[in-house]
Formats: C-alpha cells, structure tokens, sequence
C-alpha cells in the first residue's frame, strides 16, 4: 500500500526558469501513475501545518517574518531562494503534507507514504530559508513524532547535505540523522566529523563522496558506516529526505546514480524500519524531469515489491576511499570525545 501526501493546485510558488519549479510535481505524479497501483494506492490531502507544529524546529520571529514577507509580494530571500505571494501558504500545506503522511500511515499501520509537495525542506534552518527550502518538511515531522516518544532515523540521499535538518536534531538523542552526499558541494557542510552536539553525540553520520561516485558506492557507505549506528540506535520510525538529484542526468551536481540505484537505496533504508507503516519518503531535490519521473516509479517499484525499473544500478564508479576517509574520521572524532 502507497500513501501519497501533497497538496493539490501546487502552482502559486514559482519563479519562472527557476529550477524548483512545479513541473517537478507533475514528473512525480507521472512516476506514481505508471505503477498502476488501483486500489493499493490513497491519496491524503493535506492540512496546513499550524504554528505549534511549526515551532517545534523554526523560530517563531523566523515564520512570522516569512509569513510577512510572503503576504506582502514576496521576493528574494538569497540568491537561491525566493517567495511569491503565496509561498508561505504553500509552504505550510508541504509541511502539513508529512504530518498527513504520518497519520495516515498511523491509521493504515502498513505500507509506506511519499510526501509528493514543494518546496523542499531538507536546507531550511531554524532561524531563516536557504537553498529552495522555505520550512524543513521532514524535521516537521520528526518532530512531531518525538514528541510523542518516537526514535526517528532520517537518512539524507539527496545529492547536497541537509544542513537545516542536521543543525535543527544536532543535539536531540531522539533523532539520527544519516547524509550521504557530493562533496565539494553546497551548501558546504557535511564533513565526516561533524557528528553530533554532547547530548547526542554519535548521532549525525556525515559521508561525502566525490564527484563521479557510482551506486554500489552509495550502498557501500550506507552498509558499513551507517548501518553499526542504526541498528544501536533501534529507530521506531525512518523518514527520508528522497532527493533524486543524484542522478547523473541532474544538471545541479556529478554523481552518477542511476533510478535503479535509488531502487537499491530504498529498499536498503526501509530494512530499517522495525515493521510496516513506519516509512515516509519526503521530496527534495531532483531537477531533470525525466529522471525523476523514473527514479521516483523505481523506488517506489522496489519498496512495494514489483520491479526495480528500466535502469541498471551503477558500479565501478569512485569514492570507496572516502567512504572508510568518513568511517575513521568518525571514530576519530567519537574517541576525542570521549
């Protein structure tokens, strides 16, 4: 069973040739829509998330000055980011679209969900938007979730590391949270040993990989950094920051992931979910439409049992040296620490 949270009429947040643009929710739905799924898929539209659900990961001067700056026209809030009119109402109904996503699958207690809206979340930190994102979707979730007593494991596959969500759980023993991602890139952060404030010290694992890294690299780094620290961790429930732009048709970065890969990840991050209806995937990045049209059909395929995709997983590829460079540093730093 496919839960699928968004918002409907997604078009009020745009920037003409901007690269998060809503076309990227059409390329989705169009992934969704080739598993034909009938009855095996649901539809959840979304509330808008409110101020208490908010603030538990931004700053309230922070939102009410983004729901000014929207209300009142908008405009640029960096370089990378902007804000229409109606941006902080959308904004809202995407973070809404995860605590949807959460309760339904609460309700359901089997299958999986995939938060289908935009912006994405994964760079916005607590006190201003940065890198597309305007609120953090998935920390909105999370920590809901902690809230109520919930672990939470948040793997990262975007191609650019997830720094809002790093810096908002960096020192929450409740919340791990696993980025694997290019490196040199934006937004500059990710090093291996950045691992975690002193009460929950261990609990960021940062792997960056070089241009050119291949899929089985990926897995690699995922099985034999992340996985010692998950299974320790026991999570109750696993969110992950699906970015597709990691595929080496994605203009904004240099892996070389193919959708078969991201097929392979799925799965490999779902074994740690402790059971069904405890797995949320969240939108990020993902720029080529084609690509992410198959990436998300691929690993939706795979974690509900049917074919991986047309695409082959990819090997051969670098970073193997730098996925044991992240290890050691790792336990470098954990042993300063001690």
């Amino acid at each position: 069973m496919l839960i699928v949270s968004g918002p409907t009429g997604d078009i009020g947040h745009v920037r003409s040739g901007h690269p998060e643009r809503p076309e990227r929710i059409g390329a989705v739905m169009a992934g969704i829509e080739a598993l034909h799924l009938g009855a095996d898929l649901e539809f959840v539209e979304p509330a808008m998330a409110d101020q208490t659900q908010l603030a538990r990961v931004h700053s309230v001067a922070y939102l009410e000055q983004l729901a000014a700056f929207s209300q009142t026209g908008g405009g640029d809030l960096d370089p990378d980011t902007y804000a229409t009119v109606d941006s902080w109402t959308i904004a809202r109904q995407a973070a809404g679209a995860g605590l949807a996503a959460v309760d339904a699958l609460r309700r359901a207690d089997q299958g999986l969900a995939f938060v289908a809206a935009r912006p994405p979340g994964h760079h916005a930190l607590r006190h201003r938007a940065m890198g597309f994102c305007l609120l953090n979707n998935i920390a909105v979730a999370a920590a809901a979730l902690t809230a109520v007593g919930e672990r939470v494991l948040i793997v990262d596959w975007d191609v650019h590391h997830g720094n809002g969500t790093q810096a908002i759980f960096w020192d929450d023993p409740n919340v791990l949270y696993v980025s694997t991602h290019q490196w040199p890139l934006f937004p500059g952060s990710g090093a291996a040993h950045e691992v975690g404030g002193p009460d929950a010290l261990g609990l960021t694992v940062n792997i960056p990989l070089p241009p050119g890294t291949t899929g089985d690299v990926v897995r690699r780094a995922i099985d034999e950094v992340a996985q010692p620290v998950i299974e320790e961790f026991v999570p109750t429930w696993v969110l992950v920051s699906a970015g597709f732009d990691a595929h080496r048709a994605d203009p904004l970065a240099e892996l070389a992931l193919s959708s078969g890969d991201f097929a392979q990840l799925g799965q490999a991050v779902a074994a740690f979910a402790p059971r069904g209806g405890r797995l949320v995937l969240f939108l990020e990045g993902g720029y080529d439409l084609g690509a992410l049209r198959s990436s998300v059909a691929a690993t939706l395929s795979a974690l509900l049992g049917g074919a991986d995709g047309t695409e082959a997983p990819t090997f051969g590829g670098p970073g193997l040296p730098q996925v044991r460079q992240a290890r050691d540093a790792r336990i470098e730093t954990l042993g300063r620490a001690e």
